[in-house]
């Protein structure tokens, strides 16, 4: 019996464990992923999972409606995120803030502190674990974070010179990547890079500042190579793009399982690898 009651024990314990969790999410074509949410068991609300964050938000140009988040000085605290049948308590607001398409607002990594998480392109969905699950066909690429934020490093390759360089993880922005103001300067990406296309606009002060994009010839993670990535860039006399950003559209050709302590991500090949780039201009 008391063999039994142990080898019961050893089974509850291990499932506990072993215990993960499944967000489903929808991906546009615009690259976001959306995650249907139900805040305050009131708002149902499509929030856009931006992994550069770790709180929540909502838009103003928001379709649904969020009457239920009290606001004081654009900021809410202590409510409640319910995402299939689990809820998530305590759960940080700010009041707008411009999100991308599809969506009343974004959603951060706070939902998944101190657990592995997975990012499954695959098969459209979170996966979060309270231990290591397993990582077989992953390769482990270290992971840096800054004020809630991830960043890692990759080659960069530019008519035969490679270099070194830190991205932000940014899922928000629809686009491959985008470069700082001083890499594209110290690059002379405007005379390197096949130019696609740019747009031009002006601030209230009359200062100019022109979006650039371009073909990236090779971008590396290690092994990997990506080719022909569609880079973005700024110049013109407003100088504000202070980081590189790793975005949607190369962040949806892996599928990224992070660890607990966020200093390792482990990345393997999406069925979206192979698929064109998106197109911004």
């Amino acid at each position: 019996m008391k063999k039994s009651i142990f080898v019961l024990s050893f089974i509850v314990s291990s499932m506990i464990v072993n215990a993960q969790e499944t967000i489903p999410f929808r991906l546009t074509k615009h690259n976001n992923i959306i995650v249907k949410t139900l805040v305050n068991d009131k708002d149902s609300l499509h929030l856009m999972f931006q992994i550069a964050m770790e709180d929540c938000s909502v838009s103003p140009e928001r379709n649904r409606n969020a009457d239920h988040i009290k606001f004081t000085d654009e900021l809410s605290d202590g409510n409640t995120v319910q995402i299939g049948n689990k809820k998530y308590e305590n759960i940080r607001f700010f009041d707008n803030e411009f999100s991308g398409h599809e969506s009343d607002g974004k959603i951060g990594t706070g939902i998944f502190k101190d657990k592995y998480f997975k990012i499954d392109y695959d098969n459209n969905q979170f996966v979060s674990y309270e231990k290591e699950p397993d990582l077989k066909d992953y390769r482990a690429m270290n992971l840096f974070m800054k004020n809630g934020q991830y960043f890692i490093e990759a080659d960069v390759v530019i008519e035969d010179k490679q270099q070194e360089a830190y991205f932000l993880l940014q899922s928000g922005y629809s686009g491959g990547l985008i470069f700082s103001n001083q890499f594209s300067d110290e690059n002379t990406l405007d005379k390197k890079l096949k130019i696609t296309g740019e747009k031009s606009l002006k601030n209230s002060a009359g200062k100019t500042i022109t979006t650039k994009h371009g073909i990236l010839p090779f971008f590396k993670f290690g092994n990997i190579v990506l080719k022909n990535v569609t880079a973005g860039f700024f110049t013109g006399e407003i100088k504000n793009q202070k980081t590189n950003y790793l975005a949607a559209d190369v962040m949806r050709r892996f599928n990224w399982i992070f660890d607990k302590d966020r200093k390792t991500v482990y990345i393997k090949k999406s069925k979206y690898f192979d698929e064109p780039y998106y197109k911004i201009l």
